[in-house]
């Protein structure tokens, strides 16, 4: 069978676990992790990709992110490559070093925000890296330390989650502290990293209860969340896919969102796929950003190459572009309308 296709949509929230192929050690030593931060930090700074907890382990990793501009699989796709190559590199290895297929599962934020901050910086105690929560507020190499205030890192959104135990920064570090102090005898959670409808439903304990009253439950591997919101995300990326076949079927593709574009910004092409700093056509090239990327599934990779700009760049032209299209309700199917100099 098949796999499915990865979930992402701006402001969705991932927990991403990864592993070593063959579950082998992919951080050897503190040199290994230190170059992961780095690459990690610069990458999510770049894209503007929120972060709220991490944890290292020797032979894998957990990120909580948040999708900005950029999708999650074109982060972990610079994550993982560029981190492989220096890791072989160094270590005089060859062939793959991750698994082909790290797990990302999108979460329904307002059930399962704090439940997997705390899931994710409990990772390193109960993988035997620290023997008690005193040893993990030290721990160098999770987002826990942050969150408790001996140590900074810009690319970790400490104050979101410390927000959420209430307004004093002092007092909400020793709420966080308690939270996760009450869950350091819960053990490994499936169903917090297992499979859909299992751990949407809480368990198979659950799920089986919810059988016997012959309930029905909607559940998706990819998510966590209960039934309505599997399904509610369920019937957005459908959509979603339904536009983009729709868009190639009526011939739609990034040489005719040029054309289209420049129509509406009476532009010729070339002045569009040219660099530029002019007002008028840095507006085009953030709205044909947006439109390949969203609406004809392009990746941020091949619209950098074919504007000769950074993928950074693409990413902060995306947002421009959804803004432009939003305020003067352009759509790439549409008829031209509101012209815009």
């Amino acid at each position: 069978m098949p796999r499915k296709a990865r979930i992402d949509a701006p402001g969705a929230l991932h927990h991403i676990i990864c592993r070593g192929i063959e579950r082998v050690d992919i951080f050897k030593d503190n040199v290994d992790r230190k170059n992961f931060l780095e690459r990690l930090s610069k990458i999510l700074t770049e894209t503007n990709t929120p972060c709220f907890a991490w944890a290292l382990i020797p032979n894998h990793f957990h990120l909580l992110l948040r999708t900005g501009a950029v999708p999650i699989s074109t982060i972990m796709r610079r994550l993982l490559t560029g981190y492989a190559i220096v890791f072989n590199r160094r270590h005089r290895r060859h062939g793959y070093l991750f698994q082909n297929r790290y797990k990302s599962i999108l979460c329904q934020e307002d059930v399962y925000f704090l439940e997997l901050v705390r899931y994710i910086h409990l990772n390193p105690l109960r993988a035997n890296l620290v023997s008690n929560l005193k040893e993990l507020d030290q721990y160098h190499y999770s987002g826990h330390r942050r969150l408790m205030g001996y140590q900074k890192a810009q690319w970790q959104d400490v104050d979101y989650v410390l927000s959420l135990f209430g307004k004093r920064f002092s007092s909400c570090r020793k709420k966080y502290r308690d939270f996760v102090a009450k869950a350091v005898d819960q053990g490994k959670r499936s169903d917090l990293t297992g499979g859909g409808l299992v751990r949407s439903a809480g368990g198979w304990g659950v799920l089986k209860s919810l059988k016997r009253m012959r309930i029905h439950l909607k559940g998706d591997e990819r998510i966590l969340g209960d039934s309505d919101f599997v399904e509610s995300v369920l019937k957005v990326v459908n959509e979603t896919m339904e536009r983009k076949y729709r868009f190639k079927s009526l011939g739609y593709n990034f040489n005719k969102a040029v054309y289209r574009i420049a129509e509406i910004f009476h532009l010729k092409p070339i002045e569009i796929l040219l660099p530029t700093k002019q007002p008028n056509r840095v507006k085009a090239r953030s709205l044909l950003c947006f439109w390949a990327v969203r609406e004809l599934g392009i990746s941020t990779v091949d619209v950098a190459k074919k504007l000769g700009i950074t993928q950074p760049a693409v990413s902060r032209l995306i947002q421009r572009g959804e803004k432009i299209a939003i305020e003067n309700d352009l759509h790439l199917n549409n008829p031209i309308k509101g012209i815009i100099s």
